[in-house]
């Protein structure tokens, strides 16, 4: 079968389950965190973390050490909202499966 220049095999590519975890933990904190009406300070911080650990997660190989920053940012936003406490736990979980933080790449590495 002759596919075009770009063009992917959709069927067959393997979908890394971590990804899937991080995705999964992240749309779950999302949700719970629009359905928490209180506000509060930080709030548009976490949405913007968790937007991006999304983007991060989509991109396919995602850095750890960006997963853990934006991380420490959502919880830092979100840590005297106990309410959410449960939903930051299974993304907290979801980016320690990627592995123990790296030095960043440095420019021109």
């Amino acid at each position: 079968m002759l596919r075009s220049v770009g063009q992917r095999r959709v069927t067959g590519e393997a979908v890394d389950p971590r990804v899937t975890a991080l995705r999964s933990a992240v749309a779950r904190l999302r949700r719970e965190l629009a359905g928490h009406r209180v506000e509060f300070a930080d709030r548009e911080i976490a949405e913007d973390e968790l937007a991006a650990l999304d983007a991060m997660a989509v991109s396919g190989a995602p850095e750890v050490w960006r997963l853990r920053r934006s991380l420490l940012l959502v919880a830092g936003s979100l840590g005297s909202v106990s309410v959410l406490s449960e939903a930051l736990a299974g993304v907290r979980h979801a980016v320690e499966l990627f592995g123990p933080p790296g030095p960043p790449k440095q420019p021109g590495a």
